[in-house]
């Protein structure tokens, strides 16, 4: 329990004395938690939080009725602390993207995208628009479900290009089964939706398939 560690050990007093650099991302989770359960501290509920989801990356792609699932987190507060954190997160990665160049973040990018479509439990694909000096106006999801050429309509992408006024894209993808290597149809999908959308000058800088914990770049493939 926190109450019986020293005072100069326990980790808010951690965290004001010396830095969150001084901090696990275990005693950083537990500040957050604030409280632990019956029999269970709130120490060791941030490290089975953390090894739950593997590690604080994990975490970042949790959703609210993953959190639901996870003993102590079951009550509105905690849980609503917990999502509130992630989603500021998410909110903070969005606004790097806005204010530079996506090609100077490609690993924001990456990150970003993993967060917003990683943890879903069905295909979505969704194209990230980006003005004309390569920063995110909108990432948006536009097709659910098995992902094919027919699936994957080129004018529904071109239609939202024109309409914000986009000069380029990042097409994205997850895939549920965990294994990010594309698929022939997701390289088709590409080279369909590239020739379309050179018919209206819209770059397509690349197409990042994701999964937990883990992102492929095709560009950085070959592949676009």
């Amino acid at each position: 329990m926190i109450k019986h560690i020293p005072s100069d050990s326990q980790p808010r007093e951690k965290l004001l004395e010396r830095g969150p650099a001084a901090l696990s991302d275990t005693e950083m989770l537990a500040i957050l938690l604030n409280t632990g359960t019956a029999g269970r501290g709130v120490m060791q509920m941030a490290s089975e939080l953390l090894e739950r989801y593997g590690g604080l990356a994990g975490l970042l792609h949790a959703t609210a009725d993953d959190l639901k699932n996870f003993k102590g987190l079951g009550g509105k507060a905690k849980r609503a602390s917990l999502i509130a954190v992630l989603e500021l997160a998410r909110r903070a990665m969005a606004e790097q993207l806005k204010a530079r160049e996506v090609l100077a973040s490609e690993s924001t990018v990456k990150q970003y995208l993993q967060m917003q479509l990683a943890m879903k439990s069905h295909e979505v694909f969704a194209v990230l628009f980006l003005d004309a000096r390569s920063r995110m106006i909108e990432l948006r999801e536009l097709f659910r479900g098995t992902l094919t050429q027919t699936s994957v309509y080129p004018r529904e992408v071109v239609k939202h290009a024109l309409a914000l006024d986009a000069a380029a894209v990042v097409l994205a993808h997850n895939h549920p089964s965990g294994n990010v290597q594309p698929s022939r149809a997701d390289e088709a999908i590409t080279q369909t939706l590239k020739a379309a959308l050179a018919l209206i000058d819209v770059r397509v800088l690349d197409h990042v398939i994701v999964a937990r914990g883990e992102a492929l770049s095709m560009a950085e493939q070959g592949l676009v």
